[in-house]
């Protein structure tokens, strides 16, 4: 993966909940479905991924001969594993980096369509006001994903609190900091448990997903936040590669780029919480 620099502006149980909305289709053919409705399951975080496909659902796919069954996950590992078992057709949670690794890792042969949203990155403190009030020796929470762990790491760079070492194309982890004159500690925790234990650190860095989840809006509760602007972590629809070329999952697709999905990010979020990537 290439390195990508942003301006400021998991491995655990997985809680698995098919959304009450969704039912047996009446085609049930799968994502190769044939005549008449086609049902696509796909698996998605709550917030805001889900919430997103609850609106095409609810406005968009009948019209399109589309029906979603949504199957919602809290954690980042197992909606791939069941994309690759056959249990999902297609799943709605992760951006390039995190799928470039997961792909390399544990050997996916998948493939995806283009980035549909953002969800800025965000710094967030119980305990200090000011990002220059952030103490010498102080705790940083910060996920133990690597890929999202760059991401979190590039807030603090651009904040002039940490340098780090030259990694090429590879993603740095806590081991790459160079200069470090607040002689900050750094803390690996599982993501999702990171806004739940904000008492913890005087500092923890926050996927946004886990932070909407958490009750904690990026926009205005954050100390440091990541900018949408040139973003390199949208994220989009995955599928096995096999499938890209799918009638009903090129349609989904569509819909998830429509105007009526922007329109839709816009208002639910309008503070900038997540923002469209088209």
């Amino acid at each position: 993966m290439r390195r990508r620099l942003l301006p400021i502006a998991v491995s655990v149980l997985s809680m698995v909940v098919a959304l009450g909305a969704c039912g047996d289709s009446d085609d049930d053919d799968g994502a190769g479905g044939g005549s008449g409705i086609q049902t696509i399951r796909i698996g998605a975080s709550p917030t805001p991924h889900a919430e997103i496909l609850q609106f095409v659902q609810d406005e968009l796919a009948a019209k399109a001969g589309l029906k979603l069954d949504i199957v919602e996950y809290t954690d980042y590992i197992q909606p791939n594993v069941a994309l690759s078992e056959g249990d999902l057709d297609a799943n709605y949670f992760q951006h390039l980096p995190y799928f470039e690794a997961q792909v390399a890792e544990r050997g996916y042969k998948f493939d995806h369509f283009p980035g549909v949203h953002i969800e800025p990155y965000a710094a967030y403190s119980d305990s200090i006001d000011d990002i220059a009030d952030l103490p010498e020796g102080g705790r940083i929470g910060v996920t133990n994903d690597p890929s999202n762990q760059a991401r979190a790491l590039d807030l603090l760079v651009e904040a002039d609190l940490i340098t780090l070492d030259d990694t090429g194309d590879e993603d740095p982890t806590i081991l790459d900091v160079a200069d470090n004159p607040k002689k900050l500690k750094f803390v690996e925790t599982d993501p999702e448990q990171l806004p739940r234990s904000l008492q913890d650190f005087d500092l923890a860095i926050i996927n946004g997903n886990y932070a909407l989840e958490g009750g904690l809006n990026p926009v205005t509760d954050s100390l440091l936040l990541e900018s949408g602007e040139n973003n390199p972590y949208a994220n989009f629809v995955a599928v096995r590669a096999e499938d890209l070329d799918d009638p009903g999952l090129v349609k989904l697709d569509q819909l998830l780029h429509s105007a009526e999905v922007r329109t839709f990010i816009t208002s639910k979020w309008p503070k900038g919480e997540v923002l469209p990537a088209f």
